[in-house]
């Protein structure tokens, strides 16, 4: 679930900053990226996940695809999905055939996609342009942040930006715990026709699923 919830954290940065100026370079970039993604009415992308622990050793490596559609969206890990319709929120176990359903409460949930692509969060994060670097033979410029209230679990994020897609290629979460999450992002795809079918989980089409109702 870890993972899947800092990958929720990067997923929710790609359009979060449209209005609160503060590095000027920064927000430039940011509002590009920013524009591009608001005006997709979904969009579809596979990730890699890599876990580096407090140690330095690496850990776990996961890959997977996204969804998103609005304030629905799918996060598909392969072992492990979540599935949130934008009221209920579906974690599917898929070894333990195992659901958990819970409440979508953006109010509750601080790295809630819904909440974050909302740019409510434009106001907790500080950002700078930190320059360019070459991740996997491209080019990309750097952004951090850094959270500007308490209570978040990670001290700063990375994103890594294709200037000229408007298009963020991957990032690393670092956790006050020492634990780093790196993320490469690849074939986006946006405004392809995705039922809304596809945001919800119904356990009579998984024959002997557990479900845990945490309602």
């Amino acid at each position: 679930m870890k993972k899947a919830i800092s990958l929720l954290i990067l997923l929710g940065l790609f359009i979060s900053f449209a209005a609160n100026a503060q590095d000027a370079k920064a927000k430039s970039i940011l509002d590009k990226v920013s524009t591009k993604f608001k005006s997709a009415k979904t969009m579809k992308a596979n990730f890699a996940l890599t876990i580096n622990g407090a140690n330095g050793k690496t850990g776990t490596s996961r890959k997977g695809t996204f969804l998103m559609k609005g304030k629905r969206y799918k996060v598909d890990m392969g072992k492990q999905q979540i599935i949130c319709d934008g009221h209920t929120i579906w974690t599917y176990l898929v070894a333990n055939k195992e659901v958990q359903i819970s409440t979508f409460n953006p109010d509750e949930q601080t790295i809630s996609p819904a909440k974050l692509f909302s740019g409510s969060y434009e106001t907790e994060y500080k950002y700078h342009y930190s320059g360019t670097q070459t991740i996997g033979g491209k080019k990309v410029a750097v952004i951090e942040l850094k959270p500007s209230q308490s209570g978040k679990s990670f001290s700063r994020v990375l994103l890594y930006i294709d200037q000229a897609a408007s298009m963020i290629t991957g990032g690393q979460i670092f956790e006050k715990n020492g634990n780093a999450y790196t993320y490469k992002i690849s074939n986006v795809k946006t405004n392809l026709p995705v039922s809304d079918a596809e945001f919800t989980f119904d356990p009579k089409q998984h024959p002997g699923v557990d479900v845990i109702d945490l309602r």
